[in-house]
């Protein structure tokens, strides 16, 4: 398997690379990324062969979509792919308009430290998914936006401002204003970019979503999307993009420093993640480069996205992507119970 393979999201008509990249990191996620690593990092999937970029306006506070754009907007626009996200818009103070109060960090987010300055207000009503699309085509300067994800929208993001934002979608116009898109041939489809299974299970019964984007939920140490989501996925056959895959660093970590979902890593995790660790040892594979190729053994997986932060990661992270695996590898974990079977 190479990383510039092309994969077909059947429901969007398009083609995806196996490895897309995912672009967050370059908005500075726990650590400030000088200006020089981020242009290199997005220069190096390139010519590494990979043409699915991912970006959003939250990452970086737009710095990221201003990134990816200047990347990709002296390419041909028919030898690549790209996804951004809807259900933020950024926001300034100017006479006439204050902003409302910053919303509560949820356990997700853990800020930018290359954050531009504005302020993200959640709306995702028929009139904000319109506008972000408008605003997204400004800062990418790019001639197509390939595909939307309704960004971070669910239960566990917004806590008590779930329905209010959820009604926003469904009944007050947000998905209307996606399909109207779609039906203009403004973008190839449309779906979820979200940490929460139950978000898209729930949105398949509102519209016909096309490809989501999941980060963090089928991974070899949370495999919580293989019982429902990823049947009816296929069923259904919306492409998943699966992102976090490294569950925010600790199955790529040789330092000191476990992240999982974004915050230091609890016990359960660390001790899961070395017996994983072990077992990969045996047949002298990196846990990595296992955890970088398990979600594509489904069929209902469109691609892994990856996020980096500069040259050197991405090409390892392309080296531990095209590594060959033994099937017993992947037959022991099973029998182990550390992973779902396939």
């Amino acid at each position: 398997m190479k990383a510039s393979d092309k994969r077909l999201l059947k429901r969007a008509g398009i083609e995806v690379t196996a490895l897309g990249m995912g672009t967050a990191p370059l908005g500075g996620l726990y650590a400030p990324v000088p200006l020089e690593d981020a242009r290199g990092a997005l220069k190096a999937a390139w010519d590494a062969g990979i043409r699915h970029f991912d970006t959003a306006p939250m990452y970086g506070l737009t710095r990221c979509e201003h990134l990816t754009g200047e990347l990709l907007r002296e390419e041909d626009p028919s030898a690549f792919t790209v996804s951004t996200k809807v259900g933020r818009l950024m926001s300034f103070e100017r006479p006439g308009r204050t902003l409302p109060p910053e919303p509560p960090k949820n356990e997700f987010d853990s800020g930018w430290n290359n954050g531009l300055s504005f302020r993200e207000v959640f709306d995702y009503s028929y009139d904000a998914i319109l506008r972000s699309y408008d605003d997204s085509r400004q800062r990418t300067g790019l001639s197509k936006l390939d595909i939307l994800f309704v960004h971070d929208i669910g239960r566990v993001t917004h806590g008590d401002l779930h329905e209010h934002h959820w009604n926003a979608l469904t009944k007050g116009g947000g998905f209307r204003a996606l399909e109207e898109l779609r039906a203009a041939r403004l973008i190839a489809g449309f779906g979820l970019g979200v940490n929460e299974t139950q978000a898209i299970l729930d949105a398949m019964e509102e519209t016909d979503l096309d490809v989501c984007l999941l980060a963090g939920r089928y991974t070899l140490l949370d495999g919580s999307a293989a019982e429902k989501l990823l049947p009816k996925a296929l069923e259904r056959e919306v492409a998943l993009v699966v992102g976090g895959v490294f569950n925010s660093g600790i199955l790529a970590s040789s330092s000191g420093r476990r992240k999982f979902n974004y915050v230091d890593a609890p016990a359960e995790i660390v001790a899961k993640a070395d017996a994983l660790k072990a077992v990969c040892e045996e047949f002298g594979v990196a846990l990595p480069a296992a955890a970088i190729q398990f979600p594509m053994r489904h069929p209902a997986t469109g691609n892994v996205v990856i996020g980096v932060k500069s040259a050197e990661q991405l090409r390892q992270n392309v080296e531990w992507f095209e590594t060959a695996i033994p099937d017993a590898l992947w037959r022991t974990l099973e029998d182990k119970g550390l992973i779902p079977a396939a």
